[in-house]
């Protein structure tokens, strides 16, 4: 008998186990061993810290009041997954206009550093909560999240969601924050596109209230305005510098949380205007005389695996709980070491089997070759995860 000795990564959960795996010439159901049929691994119950990190990107700009509100109201269809399945997590809230305390804006003023710290409440409204990173044990904590999630509508109007989350992350005044083993969510609400770019000052693009920002692309200017002026806006954005591109954010938070591609540890989710028709409506209401389609951060979620929400629903409740489904996902997926032959695929945890489902159990993610959990199947605090298959070069 012969005992070897490998790693099992579990992404969000803040926990590498080393695992043995024995060469055995029989097969048992939850025993590691590696044998002709196949590979088994199982997941310890110690060391769990379900570990994520949530920073909430709200527009404070003066249309904002009663999207926030919507928000706020339909927090607990976010929250209360992560508090029955035990999570670790922190939660903090910027602003889109948090760039304005970067000293790489072209209109950098010491008055405006505050800009970057973690919000406790809008600044001069109401009584502040006193807390900027919430945690489980945090207090009232709902009301506490409402409190520092309503950043008000006294901000700026040129939304620079991206550059103001990165602003925000690097500042050294904030209290700790992102964890090297936590699974990071970025979640933005704005009712406007982002538009980040240093060297630009603000509101120096176009001439109207439409034509406030350009993307100085003829594609995305057009749909971007549609509501309002048409080919004009083309037309005025000609030889404008276009804002950073979405890739360079990527690449940002790729180096921020030190992964990439399939198995990124971070996802940035939305709840933007995303078509025409939320535009028009949105653009409608008494409170708002501008309407933007969220094309880039519709990109953005794109790319890492995040959830698109309408600014329009007249409940944020569903976007909510499937923004905090999909971290789920992200956060429980188990990095296999052999590739396997995904019809052979069994797992149980806590010695329960577990369907093959992307409702309510695991689904197989051959990009990154993990297991992945999915509803009330996700795996609680302390739970252990069998995982037993043939290998893909096996015989069946």
């Amino acid at each position: 008998m012969k005992l070897f000795q490998v790693q099992f990564s579990v992404l969000g959960l803040g926990l590498i186990v080393g695992l043995a795996l024995t060469l055995t010439g029989c097969r048992n159901a939850y025993q590691f061993g590696l044998t002709n049929e196949g590979q088994n691994f199982t997941q310890g119950n110690s060391g769990f810290t379900n570990q994520l990190d949530i920073l909430w990107v709200v527009d404070n700009s003066s249309s904002m009041g009663p999207l926030q509100t919507n928000m706020a109201n339909n927090f607990t269809s976010f929250i209360s997954s992560f508090q029955t399945k035990n999570y670790d997590f922190r939660m903090a809230v910027t602003s889109t206009d948090a760039y304005k305390a970067n000293t790489k804006f072209t209109q950098y003023a010491a008055a405006n550093a505050p800009l970057a710290l973690f919000y406790d409440g809008a600044p001069g409204v109401g009584t502040p909560s006193g807390v900027f990173v919430i945690i489980p044990t945090t207090p009232n904590l709902d009301a506490t999240f409402v409190t520092n999630a309503t950043t008000g509508i006294n901000g700026s109007g040129d939304e620079r969601a991206f550059s103001s989350m990165m602003t925000t992350l690097n500042n050294p005044l904030n209290p700790n924050f992102l964890r090297s083993s936590s699974f990071f969510a970025v979640i933005i609400l704005s009712d406007e596109d982002d538009f980040s770019l240093y060297s630009r000052t603000e509101g120096s693009w176009g001439s109207n209230d439409a034509l406030d920002h350009c993307y100085a692309d003829a594609a995305m200017d057009q749909i971007a305005t549609t509501a309002y002026s048409g080919t004009t806006h083309v037309a005025t954005c000609a030889g404008q510098t276009p804002p950073d591109s979405v890739q360079s954010y990527i690449s940002d938070l790729d180096s921020l949380t030190a992964s990439t591609g399939a198995t990124r540890r971070y996802n940035v989710s939305t709840i933007a205007v995303l078509d025409s028709a939320c535009q028009v409506q949105h653009s409608a209401d008494p409170n708002s005389t501008v309407s933007i389609v969220g094309q880039r951060y519709i990109q953005m979620s794109q790319a890492t695996q995040g959830v698109q929400g309408s600014i329009c629903d007249p409940s944020y409740s569903n976007s909510l709980s499937a923004i905090a489904s999909q971290i789920a996902v992200l956060s429980t997926q188990f990095f296999l070491n052999i590739i396997p032959n995904p019809s052979t695929i069994v797992v149980a945890v806590n010695n329960m089997p577990i369907p093959n489902s992307a409702t309510n159990g695991w689904t197989y993610n051959s990009e990154a070759n993990s297991i992945q959990f999915h509803g009330t199947a996700t795996p609680p605090q302390g739970a252990d995860i069998n995982v037993n298959f043939l290998p893909l070069s096996a015989n069946p």
